[in-house]
C-alpha cells in the first residue's frame, strides 16, 4: 500500500506539477517547488529534468529550503494501480479511491501501490486494486507512465508509477483497506473532475482510445 499525497502519495506519492487550474471539487498537482502535505509528511516536489526539457524550459538545480548545499541521497521507488473499469454499468463507471490528508481535505485517485519484490508492475497493480478496492480484475492493456520526485527523511524519491487499464471481473466494492477513507463507482464522463491529480485526469482522458464504448 502507499499513502498519496495526494498524489500518492503524490501522489497518494506526489504528482507531476500541472499548470492547469484545479478544477471544482478537486485538489490539483503541486507546482515545481511547492510544499506536499501527503499525509505521510510534508514532501517537497521537483519537476523531473527530462520533463522541463521536454517543455523548452532547459533544467536547473533544486534544492529544499533548510537543505541547501547538501547532496541527499537517491532513492528509485516504482508503484503500479490503474483505471479500473466496470464496463457491465451504463454508463462504464471508474473505481476510485479518497484519502483525507493532513488539511481534512477527501482526495480521490486511482489506486496504486509499490511494486513488491519479485513482481512484474502487472501483478502489482492488481494486487493493489484487490487490496485497495476489492475488486478482482484483469489488465486489458497499458496506459501510461508517471514519474516524479519528491523529498521525504532527507532522501530524494524518484518515483515511477505504471498505469494499466482494468477491467473489473469480480470481488465486491470496500473500503476496508485502513489507508482508504472511501471507495466508489463514479460513472466515467464524472471521473475527470472527481479526480484530484492533473497527471490521472489526462491518464483517464486516454482510455476511451482504448476501450470502445467507454465516454
Amino acid at each position: 500500500m502507499e499513502a498519496v499525497d495526494p498524489a500518492a502519495p503524490p501522489g497518494q506519492a506526489g504528482h507531476l506539477s500541472d499548470p492547469d487550474m484545479p478544477l471544482a471539487g478537486a485538489a490539483d498537482s503541486a507546482a515545481p517547488d511547492q510544499d506536499v502535505d501527503s499525509g505521510e509528511g510534508v514532501r517537497r516536489m521537483f519537476p523531473n529534468p527530462a520533463t522541463l526539457m521536454a517543455a523548452g524550459r532547459g533544467v536547473r538545480k533544486v534544492r529544499p529550503g533548510g537543505l541547501r548545499g547538501r547532496r541527499l541521497p537517491k532513492v528509485e521507488e516504482t508503484s503500479a494501480g490503474g483505471v479500473v473499469l466496470d464496463l457491465s454499468s451504463d454508463p462504464p463507471a471508474v473505481a476510485l479511491i479518497a484519502r483525507h490528508d493532513r488539511r481534512s481535505r477527501l482526495l480521490w485517485s486511482l489506486p496504486k501501490g509499490h511494486v513488491e519484490e519479485g513482481e512484474t508492475p502487472e501483478q502489482a497493480a492488481l494486487r493493489e486494486v484487490f487490496e485497495e478496492t476489492g475488486l478482482v480484475g484483469r489488465i486489458v492493456a497499458p496506459l501510461g507512465v508517471i514519474d516524479f520526485w519528491f523529498v521525504v527523511e532527507d532522501k530524494r524519491i524518484h518515483k515511477t508509477v505504471h498505469h494499466y487499464v482494468i477491467e473489473a471481473i469480480g470481488g465486491e466494492l470496500s473500503d476496508e483497506d485502513v489507508e482508504v477513507e472511501a471507495v466508489e463507482w463514479i460513472p466515467f464522463h464524472q471521473v475527470v473532475r472527481k479526480l484530484a491529480y492533473g497527471d490521472e485526469r489526462r491518464l483517464v482522458e486516454k482510455v476511451p482510445q482504448i476501450v470502445p464504448g467507454v465516454k
